[in-house]
């Protein structure tokens, strides 16, 4: 370990702010708040860290760590304890420093601020609420602020974090709980899954109390709660299992619940935070090799009402986390189903996906010369907007027999490749949710379709206008009963040598299993063409 005793603050941003490159932010804000009087900087729902917001304005964050300092030996991390790299670490007022001169030169709008673990997890985190703490406090600072939570951390600390960001992410690391014992022994599933139940249930509270002031739900909560009241007016059973925060009214699936009781009255669950946590049908029991649901279930109430500045919610901007792909082993099946629990059982805003790349000699990690896994990364982030947008599960995507996606086309195609038996759709009579599962067609386009058949015909040069992506939706609609040329065929082999025709490279990596094939002028005529 290479300590860096008398660096300046220079040399120590240049050090913490390449070691926090491993992190993954690039997500929206999730939270607008004004600018007020007397306090400086506002926050829009808009994206962060060089990306581009809906606008077309790109926006940055100032990302650093508190320290690279690490107690904890991660076998997957270069800021690992048996690692000799440079080691420094800010001050509290360091930080406070940096964000508000970067934010005065509009370098910056917000501050995304994680760590290592200094001699240990509450020492950490409580150096981590100070800097909040003075930069809301002293400084007055109103911009974003995406704060880690440290595993393993006192609650009152991660409570006292929460009141002063505006989003907070405890990573999950690896998708399973053996990888995680194999690649970080230090780390457990407990420690990981309590802060951030703990973080959730606070959500709750603050939400119930403050309205959405007091923090706003992820997609996927709203698109199961669009399924789940399409499903009842149907009069059919609700099977998703997804979650309500009730006021003395059942919620609509009744399959898992949080109802407030009064603090300090008996019989209203006080002693729990003030929940009640009820489950039914199968329970817990969500994936395959890690018990994802039965670890992090105690709850925690609010307990810093009177002590904090709590205007702004608790942790408004809701919670998200990362998980790290391709060290080791893991399916994309059972990455997946990781991903849709923490969703459903977490009320996770995002789950971040972080192609491997190994920094280490370890000879339990993937060869050095290896590429990261970035294709794979991708198919998992179209996978997973396919999960909080568009109303898929994981089971529908996967399965234990073909446990990984497609590399060569995106999740969405693939699944309707397998289900050819539902297409072609007719755009004049699909529902949203129909609509949703066509490839080329998007939530805005299907939304778009859904309005513009109340007014008028729609064809398919209308569709173009309204952003349908027609190079993959053709093979798989019909406009008026016609299909965009009467030459197309509803058929796999076709339909995947036509999507795949401007790929180069399809042919890598599968051998002798491709039966794709380039579309041949003769292929509709017997006898090789000849007439």
């Amino acid at each position: 370990m290479i300590l860096q005793e008398n660096a300046t603050l220079q040399q120590k941003l240049a050090i913490l702010s390449d070691a926090a490159k491993y992190d993954v932010a690039c997500t929206s804000s999730g939270v607008a708040r004004k600018a007020e009087a007397g306090s400086i900087g506002n926050t829009e729902a808009a994206g962060i860290c060089h990306t581009f917001s809906g606008d077309g304005r790109c926006i940055s964050l100032l990302k650093i760590l508190y320290t690279n300092e690490c107690v904890f030996d991660c076998k997957y991390c270069v800021n690992r304890c048996s690692n000799d790299v440079p080691r420094a670490s800010f001050t509290p007022e360091e930080i406070c420093t940096l964000t508000m001169e970067f934010y005065r030169r509009n370098y910056i709008e917000g501050l995304f601020l994680s760590s290592g673990i200094l001699h240990s997890p509450n020492e950490t985190m409580e150096q981590i609420c100070k800097a909040l703490r003075d930069l809301r406090i002293i400084h007055r600072f109103n911009g974003y602020i995406h704060c880690k939570a440290i595993p393993g951390a006192d609650p009152a600390l991660i409570e006292m974090a929460g009141w002063y960001a505006d989003r907070m992410s405890i990573n999950l690391e690896l998708p399973t709980e053996e990888g995680l014992k194999r690649l970080a022994p230090n780390k457990t599933r407990k420690t990981i899954l309590t802060p951030m139940r703990q973080i959730q249930n606070g959500m709750a509270e603050s939400r119930e109390y403050l309205g959405m002031k007091g923090g706003n739900y992820g997609a996927y909560h709203f698109t199961q709660e669009r399924k789940q009241k399409r499903l009842v007016m149907r009069g059919a059973k609700d099977a998703f299992g997804t979650h309500a925060i009730s006021r003395g009214v059942a919620s609509a699936s009744g399959a898992h619940t949080v109802s407030r009781g009064v603090k300090g009255v008996p019989g209203t669950n006080a002693d729990n935070g003030g929940y009640k946590i009820s489950h039914s049908g199968s329970g817990d029991s969500v994936i395959t090799g890690t018990d994802l649901m039965r670890q992090g279930k105690t709850t925690s109430g609010l307990q810093l009402w009177n002590s904090c500045d709590t205007k702004r919610g608790f942790v408004p901007a809701g919670q998200s986390t990362q998980m790290i792909i391709g060290a080791s082993g893991e399916t994309d099946y059972e990455i997946m189903a990781v991903s849709e629990a923490l969703y459903r059982r977490f009320d996770l805003k995002r789950v971040f996906y972080s192609a491997f790349i190994n920094v280490n000699k370890d000879s339990t990690l993937p060869a050095l010369d290896s590429q990261p896994p970035l294709r794979r990364e991708h198919r998992l982030y179209q996978a997973d907007f396919l999960l909080r947008y568009y109303g898929f599960e994981a089971n529908e995507l996967l399965s234990p027999s073909r446990p990984n996606f497609n590399t060569y086309l995106d999740p969405k195609c693939d699944w309707a490749l397998g289900h050819l038996e539902l297409f072609p759709v007719e755009i004049e009579s699909a529902d949203y949710d129909t609509l949703l599962r066509v490839p080329g067609i998007g939530v805005k386009s299907a939304g778009r379709i859904i309005r513009a058949r109340r007014t008028g015909r729609v064809d398919f040069d209308s569709l173009k206008a309204m952003g349908v992506v027609l190079k993959r939706a053709i093979y798989f609609i019909t406009c008026h009963g016609r299909m965009f040329q009467d030459f197309l065929k509803v058929e796999e082999d076709y339909i995947t040598r036509s999507l795949l025709a401007d790929n180069t490279d399809v042919m890598r990596g599968f051998g002798e299993r491709v039966t794709y094939r380039q579309l041949s002028l003769f292929d509709d005529f017997p006898n090789g063409g000849l007439v």
